[in-house]
């Protein structure tokens, strides 16, 4: 049964029985079936060689698979020009620097090229709209800086700004906070939460168990190219799910702070 979020749900990609492999001796994926649901902060957990990145690829259209189905807004995937799969989700990859150096204004002036025709360029209606989404995000001040001369926390977020310019509604997020000290890994995690409440589906990649059961709706833990365990980090506390994950010995705590409850995740 999919997750529902508020008691209403809205499916935005349906994955049924997906499976893929690069060769023909080991699947990558083995018989995933997975849905996300609009305004659902999704968190993967899952060790290296997993298979985060090419469920992610396959999301994208980037890799066709050998079984299974992806729809995205009940239509298949593979109905979708990449353009169009644009429109629709934004991909934020590991911190890392640009090629070209642009500022921050272009580098997130470009995520509204998938939203205009071929050959045109972005007018004053994008440049408007780039400003604001910079000014939501708190990184106005940083629109004139060059995108390789800021800080990994300021980067990120305005590569989250890129993805927000293409007006895509699914943001898949590919390990984002993984070289970012503590500060800026909360940052962008509150950030990206907040935007759930604006209709967004985060689905976001960690090593780090502690930001997934913090901030995330549901849990996913892929071992070996399957889905082990789906459901709510209190649940998730329940069982001894990721010391096996990862094999050590690991100890959830439930924290009351305020009226909120948290998790925290540490060696025994």
């Amino acid at each position: 049964m999919p997750f529902i979020k508020g008691g209403k749900e809205s499916i935005r990609i349906e994955i049924k029985n997906l499976s893929f492999s690069y060769n023909s001796s080991q699947k990558v994926l083995d018989d995933i079936s997975l849905n996300l649901i609009e305004g659902e902060f999704v968190s993967i957990l899952g060790c290296n060689g997993a298979g985060k990145t090419t469920l992610f690829k396959s999301m994208l259209g980037f890799l066709t698979p050998q079984k299974g189905s992806i729809l995205l807004d009940e239509k298949p995937l593979s109905s979708y020009k990449p353009k169009e799969i644009a429109q629709k989700i934004a991909y934020i990859p590991q911190l890392s620097y640009s090629t070209f150096d642009y500022t921050v204004f272009n580098t997130v002036l470009m995520g509204t090229t998938c939203q205009i025709s071929t050959l045109s360029t972005p007018k004053k209606r994008e440049e408007e709209a780039v400003n604001s989404i910079l000014a939501n995000l708190g990184i106005s001040h940083l629109a004139n800086k060059k995108i390789n001369e800021i800080s990994g926390g300021e980067r990120q977020l305005a590569l989250i700004a890129r993805a927000l310019a293409q007006k895509a509604k699914i943001l898949i997020l590919d390990e984002i906070t993984a070289n970012l000290d503590y500060g800026n890994q909360i940052k962008v995690l509150s950030m990206i939460s907040k935007l759930t409440e604006q209709g967004y589906t985060i689905l976001f990649s960690t090593h780090n168990p502690e930001g997934a059961l913090i901030y995330a709706d549901r849990i996913l833990l892929l071992d070996s190219g399957k889905i082990s365990f789906s459901d709510t980090p209190e649940k998730l506390a329940a069982t001894d799910l990721l010391s096996s994950l990862y094999k050590t010995d690991l100890y959830i705590e439930k924290l009351s702070i305020g009226n909120k409850s948290r998790y925290i995740c540490i060696p025994r």
